[in-house]
């Protein structure tokens, strides 16, 4: 079986190698340092800081594992047009019944509702699903499980 690939915008994947960079060169190396001092305090059974060091450090291991089988699996998206067709990575800006909105359109491993200055949401959620491949101007349906209508101001490049 074909693994599946996982869609991000270049920024994502920037993002992505900054968090693996970080993890690899700093995070690391400070429980190795942890663990080699907790260590020296002796007795391991009853070892707050070293339980406590060997916990972070599998954590630090998963998640580095982790970005790691995403970089083998991504797929950047080519980039995103102002002002065209709606696709992966475009900031649209669009009004419903409750005013004006706007979002970005991401990878699902990328999306983030609470994200600042925008909500970054996924290209396989409802809205972002009714918003690609469309063009500013165009009214359309959000199908989810109470769909809801919206009109397509503008869509955006990252700059």
């Amino acid at each position: 079986m074909a693994e599946e690939k996982i869609v991000m915008t270049r920024e994502g994947m920037d993002k992505l190698e900054k968090e693996y960079r970080h993890l690899i060169d700093i995070d690391r190396p400070e429980v190795i340092e942890a663990l080699t001092l907790a260590r020296s305090q002796g007795d391991l059974s009853e070892n707050a800081d070293y339980t406590a060091a060997r916990d972070r450090q599998g954590q630090i291991e998963a998640r580095i594992t982790e970005i790691e089988h995403i970089k083998d699996v991504a797929v950047i998206a080519s980039e995103a047009k102002a002002g065209k067709k709606i696709s992966l990575g475009n900031i649209v800006t669009y009004k419903d019944k409750d005013g004006e909105n706007i979002v970005k359109i991401v990878g699902t491993i990328e999306a983030d509702p609470f994200a600042s200055p925008y909500p970054l949401i996924s290209n396989e959620s409802p809205l972002g699903m009714a918003l690609l491949g469309k063009i500013p101007g165009e009214h359309i349906v959000v199908e989810s499980d109470e769909p809801y209508e919206i009109d397509i101001i503008k869509a955006e490049a990252v700059k």
